[in-house]
């Protein structure tokens, strides 16, 4: 049987309700998840149902899976958990962060080359995930604008994404987000392929030498640019669907749900491939 995927829109998106269990380890399930996640930055596998051992395999043949600071799974230490259960995470209290729109690991050289998701138990309410394509929004911008924005660069760091979520911590909560270190790197990201996408979301802090609010500014009109509709896509859950997307330029949020919700998501993330230049 070949594998084929649906595309969403012309600019972000791709899906298939075919593979399932260990149909998506076969070699060829595994090109063509790969390819459809070269050409649309998102790809949705309605209905996947893998098991933990499965869904370990996967992330070994799609790439090099990143192992949680923390640990991950007892028994398989790349599967991380998402819930707001604090039984289940020891993370729920800095999980509310990933309500606003966010790049994976723009604080490190490496940013994270793509996250898969997978879907245990869904929230009673609300809880879809959208993602934004900020190749297609770079690609969008008017030629004039792209070279103003070429050569900036834009501090990232852990306290300006948790001050969304939290604007008024404690002074130790803000003391604890200030020892994570910050980073410096470009607005656009050119890769070596010459693709470029925008490096914003919820920890961009400040252009580096702009003026604060002219920094604020920019900052939040190239992230209502690219969360536009035509750059976007809303998954909503249900159990066992597994959803994988390119890290890289692809922006993502969780959309709020309850702390009491049943929300269980597992996570693998791969560690990334090119610095961002």
């Amino acid at each position: 049987m070949s594998v084929t995927f649906t595309s969403l829109s012309p600019e972000i998106g791709a899906q298939t309700r075919l593979l399932t269990g260990v149909g998506l380890l076969r070699p060829d399930a595994v090109a063509a998840l790969q390819a459809a996640l070269d050409a649309s930055g998102v790809v949705i596998c309605h209905g996947a149902d893998l098991s933990d051992s499965e869904f370990a395999a996967l992330g070994r043949a799609l790439g090099n899976p990143v192992v949680p600071p923390r640990g991950g799974d007892p028994v398989h230490p790349e599967i991380d958990t998402i819930t707001l259960d604090p039984a289940k995470s020891r993370l729920t209290a800095v999980r509310r962060g990933t309500f606003f729109w966010h790049i994976d690991g723009t604080r490190d050289d490496l940013p994270q080359k793509a996250t898969m998701l997978l879907a245990r138990q869904v929230a009673d309410a609300d809880g879809d995930t959208e993602f934004a394509s900020t190749y297609a929004a770079w690609k969008a911008l008017p030629d004039n604008e792209k070279k103003q924005l070429a050569g900036l660069r834009v501090t990232h760091s852990f306290t300006a994404a948790q001050l969304l979520a939290n604007p008024a911590p404690s002074p130790k909560e803000r003391a604890a987000w200030d020892t994570v270190p910050t980073r410096e790197h470009p607005l656009v990201w050119t890769r070596s392929d010459g693709r470029a996408s925008l490096l914003i979301g919820a920890t961009a802090d400040q252009v580096v030498g702009m003026a604060h609010d002219e920094s604020r500014a920019l900052l939040e009109r190239l992230l209502d640019w690219s969360t536009q509709d035509r750059f976007t896509l809303r998954h909503h859950w249900h159990p066992g669907d597994l959803v994988i997307w390119d890290n890289t330029g692809m922006l993502h949020r969780a959309l709020p749900y309850r702390q009491a919700s049943a929300c269980l998501m597992r996570r693998i993330t791969f560690v990334g491939e090119e610095a961002v230049a």
